[in-house]
């Protein structure tokens, strides 16, 4: 009993010693935040995240919150990257880019091989072997020790056709290579963008597990001091748990983002980046009218599209012209042996022997032409389809994703407002605690939703980010924005 008396005694005892020194606490914390600068009142709505994330103020001491959280020791320096400078490593280093070059010159090697018939094109060899009976080869030709054939296309049209269709192709190959350009581009700004962001969602959330243990603290005194429940000590609990589980996500996701970007700019597996805190160089502001007609000038989609109805059209323009003649420069020349008994079947034996001439062959009646213009026809008209409903498709999007990067516009000022409005609930908490109106918890509480309407600002201004590089992107006007 007297053992329980003492307890319970000491017990008071320290609660007030708790409360004086929180309240002194108090004092010392409402003289640093009227030192610490506020948020501007009326800040303007279209600045962008850089000029935002300035005034992100510890309301507790007044010192800007930093940009990145500290990184590890590394046997290799961190390398620190402006979004300009890693989109550069990234066109210079991206394997993806790689690819597309080696597929870019494959198609220029396969349109090449058809043109080479349209060229000077001079065969050596022999076709010596004994023979019984007329000398003959299984080849209809003479045999001989040895010979030279020449052979050129000069009039050949569907073969023709066929060479600028592969030419055609090997230039869409080209667009294809902006095209996967531009997609390293926009997956290497989002990434970048989106590390910043986890980084700094980061710096919040540790801030906020510090003011979630202190919560807790001081729900498990007041219960002991019976002025809580259990399940408020329960609550605090889970709002610490919950804490630590945002931070492990965004830990992975972090690691998993620098993983792709080291990937992507060449840099060593155990080098860490450090990112500023940039944004996107140029803004899409332009009316929707003039982004559907830019679009439909420079979207690489569109000009795929384009340069595969040309390509089918050079391809039925030469099957259509397959029954006119063709024409084709020959000339052979070859040395013959006396053991094939030329003399013996021949009335006269010549050892050096020349043919050179044209070979003309005029189609009478060709099923097979008439079957590749059908073929070549509907290839046209299917391109043609493609190439109108990918000009429909373009038109809708731009005008989608104008409307998406207005409203995430929109949302992002939403969000900007509550985080002003939290940061000031915060301080006028802070100036009760400081009179002793309010216990500390309710102030933590008020920081962690802070700290929460500061992680939603940063999501609300990614996903603008992202709506506007997928615009840009679907405009075709990357390349002008990162000139």
């Amino acid at each position: 009993m007297n053992r329980n008396l003492n307890n319970y005694f000491v017990s008071i005892a320290h609660s007030h010693l708790k409360r004086i020194a929180v309240a002194a606490a108090g004092v010392l914390l409402s003289s640093a935040a009227l030192c610490a600068q506020d948020l501007p009142q009326h800040p303007a709505p279209s600045r962008d995240v850089t000029a935002a994330l300035s005034y992100n103020q510890d309301a507790s001491n007044g010192q800007t919150i930093p940009q990145t959280a500290p990184t590890s020791s590394s046997a290799v320096a961190p390398i620190s990257l402006t979004l300009q400078h890693a989109i550069q490593l990234a066109l210079q280093n991206s394997k993806d880019i790689q690819i597309a070059k080696i597929q870019t010159g494959l198609a220029d090697r396969s349109a090449d091989i058809t043109k080479a018939q349209f060229l000077p094109n001079i065969y050596a060899g022999s076709g010596a072997g004994y023979t019984f009976g007329i000398p003959e080869t299984p080849g209809g030709r003479a045999p001989s020790i040895f010979s030279l054939t020449y052979q050129q296309e000069v009039l050949n049209e569907p073969l023709r056709g066929q060479a600028k269709e592969l030419q055609q192709q090997a230039s869409t190959q080209r667009i294809a290579l902006t095209e996967v350009r531009n997609g390293v581009i926009v997956h290497t700004a989002m990434a970048y963008l989106e590390i910043e962001k986890v980084r700094h969602s980061l710096t919040l959330l540790r801030g906020e597990q510090e003011s979630a243990e202190k919560i807790l603290d001081v729900t498990k005194e007041r219960q002991g001091e019976g002025f809580e429940l259990p399940v408020e000590i329960t609550k605090a609990q889970l709002t610490r748990a919950q804490v630590l589980q945002k931070i492990l996500q965004l830990e992975g996701r972090e690691d998993e983002l620098q993983v792709y970007l080291k990937s992507q700019l060449g840099l060593a597996a155990d080098q860490e980046i450090e990112v500023s805190a940039d944004d996107l160089p140029g803004e899409a502001e332009q009316q929707g009218a003039n982004l559907v007609a830019l679009a439909l000038e420079n979207n690489t989609g569109l000009q795929l599209a384009e340069s595969d109805v040309r390509a089918r059209e050079f391809r039925l323009k030469g099957e259509k012209r397959g029954y006119f003649p063709t024409l084709q420069l020959v000339g052979i020349y070859s040395v013959l042996g006396k053991y094939n008994n030329y003399q013996e079947f021949f009335n006269h034996f010549e050892r050096n022997n020349l043919n050179a001439g044209i070979n003309v062959q005029v189609p009478i009646f060709s099923a097979k032409t008439k079957a590749n213009i059908g073929l070549a026809q509907v290839n046209l008209e299917a391109a043609k389809a493609t190439l109108a409903n990918r000009k429909s498709q373009v038109t809708a999007d731009v005008r989608q994703k104008s409307r998406l990067v207005r409203e995430k516009d929109a949302a992002k000022e939403v969000a900007r407002l509550e985080l002003q409005l939290a940061q000031q609930n915060v301080e006028v908490l802070q100036s009760q605690f400081g009179e002793g109106r309010i216990n500390l918890r309710e102030v933590e509480r008020a920081r962690v939703t802070e700290n929460d309407r500061w992680m939603d600002f940063l999501d609300a201004n990614f996903a603008r980010q992202q709506a506007e590089l997928e615009l840009l992107q679907t405009a075709g006007q990357l390349d002008k924005v990162w000139q």
